[in-house]
């Protein structure tokens, strides 16, 4: 899939590997749907960039708003051909605790926001992207879902976040198998520690700490590196039904 001349949307593209992404899209050419809860962050980065880009208000795990997102790509732009969906929430509850058990409507929002989500953006992407004109290789669209590394090294406290990303990584082949018919590829893309937003609070000390794990190259991650890797997804067509860690190596311990 070409970038250049591309409609993409991007859920949780108003910040951290999201908004890099949209931004790495758009300057390969690609007409991008920011879709975001963020109001104000996501208006913001649709003015920067002007030209071919702009925010819908969304709620991934909601129909309506999910579909109006998919819509709004297809009126604007002409179609969709790329959908990278990186919205996600973490919260770190341990199942027994000094504080009582695990909170079930925790457990429940975490696997709605990551997992639902990431799944209704898929399925209502899909069905627009079996509209498109195939390319020479029959290609109609790409997907590519945003899990983690804690869908494999859940550490103490993500159980709940681990599930959600597990899921992810569990739907990646079937998904990809299902929609090879209509040539659209679904690809998962599972970050390590990366320098975004919901590390953004922590101590300078801590950040540092956390990216000094990393065997190599000891540092976070950087949201560009996680968009790169998208866009190398999108335009390499033999690219489906995977998912690759990017980590730098990193197997995180039990906490």
């Amino acid at each position: 899939m070409q970038i250049a001349g591309s409609s993409a949307l991007v859920t949780g593209g108003a910040s951290g590997l999201g908004a890099a992404t949209v931004r790495r899209l758009h300057s390969g050419g690609a007409s991008v749907v920011i879709a975001d809860r963020n109001v104000e962050v996501g208006q913001q980065l649709a003015a920067e960039l002007g030209e071919r880009v702009q925010f819908v208000e969304v709620d991934v795990a909601d129909e309506t708003t999910m579909r109006k997102a998919v819509e709004q790509a297809v009126s604007s732009f002409g179609g969709l051909h790329i959908a990278v969906n990186c919205a996600g929430v973490g919260m770190a509850q341990k199942i027994l605790s000094r504080g009582g058990v695990h909170d079930l409507s925790v457990f429940s929002f975490v696997i709605q926001v990551n997992l639902v989500g990431s799944f209704n953006a898929l399925r209502l992407a899909a069905e627009q992207m079996q509209n498109n004109a195939p390319s020479a290789e029959g290609e109609r669209g790409v997907i590519i879902n945003t899990a983690s590394i804690a869908a494999f090294d859940g550490q103490i406290g993500q159980v709940a976040y681990s599930a959600s990303k597990g899921g992810i990584v569990g739907m990646t082949l079937p998904a990809a198998r299902e929609l090879a018919r209509y040539g659209i590829r679904v690809m998962t893309i599972a970050p390590g520690t990366f320098d975004t937003p919901l590390l953004a609070g922590l101590p300078e000390q801590a950040r540092v700490s956390l990216g000094e794990q990393v065997p190599f190259p000891s540092r976070l991650g950087r949201p560009a590196e996680y968009a790169d890797l998208a866009a190398h997804i999108v335009e390499n067509t033999m690219l489906n039904g995977e998912v690759i860690r990017l980590d730098g190596a990193l197997r995180m311990a039990p906490k």
